[in-house]
């Protein structure tokens, strides 16, 4: 067969991920507008948290008691909890040439919605055999994250490849309380309980980094030609 009896298909990437600030969702929208630049297909799927109990204090925001609300998830959090969710046809489809994946942290690991989609029947029909990257959104503390997204992933048969993390600015004591804030008003605010506070989410930049390492992605990406 000669090289004019082959075509070239576009690289597939879903990008799946989970979300309540929109802080992933940001991410994964500058990686997929790199990648589509480089002549690539690609899919955002959102895992939809809707385990009944936690779905009430999820449904809205800001929050109506943050403190309460954000602390009551850190003992489902330190015993690796998972519960339903909502996983999107486009996130269990097995056709992608390569999977990346967008975690929150939540009290250091990886959130309940994204270690529930990665524990799943869905999952292992996706990544098995299937290249994976990690992104990771975080205040302070991301590797502990990035681990366990990878050993989940890699326990449903995915190859790793690469990662990245995007911080919040601020040291964690203030950054924490900059979430608070966020959580308590629904925008930033220059103090919170008195105290000085960075300002909550993304730090200026992340468009950059996302589209560098979305390229850096894009460049290792092999797809075998397919029959004219």
């Amino acid at each position: 067969m000669s090289e004019s009896d082959t075509v070239r298909r576009k690289p597939s990437v879903l990008m799946v991920y989970y979300t309540f600030t929109q802080q992933a969702l940001k991410v994964a929208e500058a990686m997929a507008g790199e990648l589509r630049q480089r002549g690539c297909d690609v899919t955002l799927a959102k895992i939809e948290f809707t385990d009944e109990r936690w779905v009430e204090r999820f449904s809205r925001f800001p929050f109506k008691r943050p403190l309460r609300e954000v602390l009551g998830m850190f003992v489902p959090q330190m015993r690796g909890a998972t519960g339903e969710i909502v996983i999107p046809e486009e996130a269990r489809r097995d056709d992608y040439d390569l999977v990346c994946i967008g975690s929150p942290t939540w009290f250091f690991r990886p959130s309940i919605p994204i270690r529930s989609y990665l524990a799943s029947e869905e999952a292992g029909r996706v990544f098995n055999g299937k290249p994976f990257a990690i992104y990771v959104v975080a205040r302070r503390y991301w590797s502990l994250n990035m681990k366990g997204v990878r050993k989940l992933a890699k326990k449903q048969g995915g190859e790793y490849v690469d990662n990245i993390h995007f911080v919040y600015a601020g040291r964690q004591v203030r950054s924490f309380l900059a979430l608070f804030g966020y959580f308590t008003y629904g925008e930033n605010r220059e103090k919170y309980a008195g105290i000085k506070i960075p300002p909550t989410n993304l730090q200026p930049g992340y468009e950059g980094q996302g589209r560098a390492f979305a390229s850096k992605l894009a460049d290792g990406l092999e797809v075998p030609a397919a029959p004219a």
